[in-house]
C-alpha cells in the first residue's frame, strides 16, 4: 500500500486514473481496472481480471482469476465470482457491425451475497438474485431468483440456498443456522422471528 493509498495494487496491475477503489481492496497480478469503474471496500480482485468503465462492484466481493467484468454488470455486496466465469454485455455481437455503448449493453445486476461458480457463463440482460448460487459450468439464460441454486446448460433451478450457503430442504429451514424462508415475489425471502 504505497503512495498513501488505502488499497493494494500489485506492480503488474494497471489501474487507470479515475477508477474509484475502496479501502482495504486488493488488486492482484496483471489486472486492468478501467477509468470510471467503482470497486467497494475490502474486495479481492484476483489475477488477470478486467473491470470495464462504468462497472460497479460492491463491498467485500471476491473476483477470482481470469474474470472480465464488462460494462453493464453491477455486483452487489459479498458477491463471489469463481475462476474463469464469464459475463457478457451484448446479446448478438458482430465484428463487422460494432455494438458499443449504453445503447447496446444490457444490464446484468448481481444481488448481494450471490455466488457464481468457476467457468459459469452469465448471458447479459439477466438478473442474478440475492444469495443465489450458480453452479460451476452453468449457462445462465434467464433471471435467477433470490436464494435459487441453478445448474446446467441452460441453468435450471435445482434447489434453494440459505444466506449462509447451506442447501435448504423442503421445510425451507436452514439445517446449519436455523434461518427460515418462505416463497416471495423474486424467489425466497427470510421469515423474521
Amino acid at each position: 500500500m504505497d503512495d498513501g493509498k488505502k488499497y493494494f495494487v500489485h506492480p503488474t496491475a494497471c489501474v487507470d486514473d479515475g477508477a474509484k477503489i475502496g479501502e482495504g481492496t486488493k488488486i492482484w497480478h496483471f489486472c486492468h481496472i478501467s477509468s470510471g469503474c467503482e470497486i467497494g471496500e475490502n474486495c479481492t480482485i484476483g489475477q488477470n481480471v478486467f473491470v470495464a468503465p462504468g462497472v460497479k462492484i460492491g463491498k467485500n466481493c471476491k473476483i477470482q482469476n481470469n474474470v472480465s467484468v464488462y460494462e453493464g454488470v453491477e455486483l452487489g455486496d459479498y458477491v463471489f465470482c469463481g475462476p474463469s466465469m464469464v459475463f457478457t454485455n451484448v446479446q448478438r455481437p458482430r465484428c463487422r457491425y460494432p455494438q458499443r455503448g449504453a445503447r447496446f449493453y444490457l444490464s446484468t445486476p448481481v444481488g448481494d451475497g450471490a455466488s457464481i461458480g468457476a467457468n459459469a457463463t452469465v448471458v447479459c440482460g439477466h438478473r442474478i438474485g440475492r444469495n443465489a448460487f450458480v453452479a460451476a459450468g452453468s449457462v445462465v439464460t434467464k433471471d435467477v431468483p433470490d436464494h435459487a441454486i441453478v445448474m446446467g446448460c441452460p441453468a435450471r433451478i435445482r434447489g434453494w440456498a440459505c444466506e449462509c450457503g447451506e442447501k435448504l430442504g423442503d421445510s425451507l429451514v436452514c439445517p446449519r443456522c436455523g434461518r427460515r424462508y418462505a416463497q416471495g415475489e423474486n424467489g425466497l425471502k427470510e421469515e423474521k422471528k
